[in-house]
């Protein structure tokens, strides 16, 4: 079935760093340190993920405004900002990077009072980026954030977003964006032993 719903997430991470590993916890005088070694690995190791001068701003505005729409939702978060996976797998996530990395857990075991999803990815659906010059063709799934009980009925209505990576990666962060559903998880709790981890070669 074409519209057949995953029943698993998949948290990527890049080779040699430990799984959920999150920009937005970092201190500013952590921050600036890995934000130049992301940049350096753009440069020399064909990661292709874009971090500009701009992405923690963007980023900032997304959380909050998840966040928000989460409680509005009735969720009852743990953390301030989540740990983040896809619906399923994606091949064009996937591909970001050299010798990705990969957590997958079933759906199922996700609470769902610390669980949220947006269609596609939060960049996207949270609509903050006309203000840094990046596209954003509006949909009527954009600017919600949705519980784990509502995602046969979206992906019903929707359909599951195509992952192809026909159109490269040049440039994508300039192009409209519709790739996953993102899954995010508002604790530490589900992942707590990956968390506690020290095993930094398999992460």
């Amino acid at each position: 079935m074409a519209n057949a719903i995953p029943t698993f997430v998949t948290h990527y991470h890049l080779a040699g760093k430990r799984p959920f590993l999150n920009l937005s916890d970092l201190p500013e005088s952590e921050l600036a340190h890995v934000m130049r070694d992301l940049e350096r690995q753009r440069a020399t190791s064909g990661l292709k993920r874009v971090f500009g001068p701009r992405y923690m701003h963007l980023r900032r505005l997304t959380e909050a405004r998840l966040y928000e729409l989460f409680l509005q939702a009735g969720g009852m978060p743990e953390r301030k900002v989540p740990h983040y996976f896809v619906l399923g797998s994606s091949e064009w996530y996937r591909g970001l990077a050299p010798d990705t990395r990969e957590v997958v857990l079933p759906l199922m075991d996700l609470p769902t009072e610390v669980t949220s999803f947006t269609y596609p990815d939060s960049f996207t659906a949270m609509a903050f980026g006309p203000q840094f010059g990046l596209p954003l063709q509006p949909r009527p799934y954009h600017n919600q954030v949705f519980r784990l009980p509502q995602l046969e009925e979206v992906v019903a209505q929707h359909g599951l977003p195509g992952d192809g990576a026909v159109d490269g990666y040049e440039g994508y962060a300039h192009r409209p964006f519709e790739k996953y559903i993102e899954v995010q998880v508002w604790s530490d709790q589900p992942i707590r032993s990956l968390l506690d981890a020290r095993d930094h070669r398999s992460a």
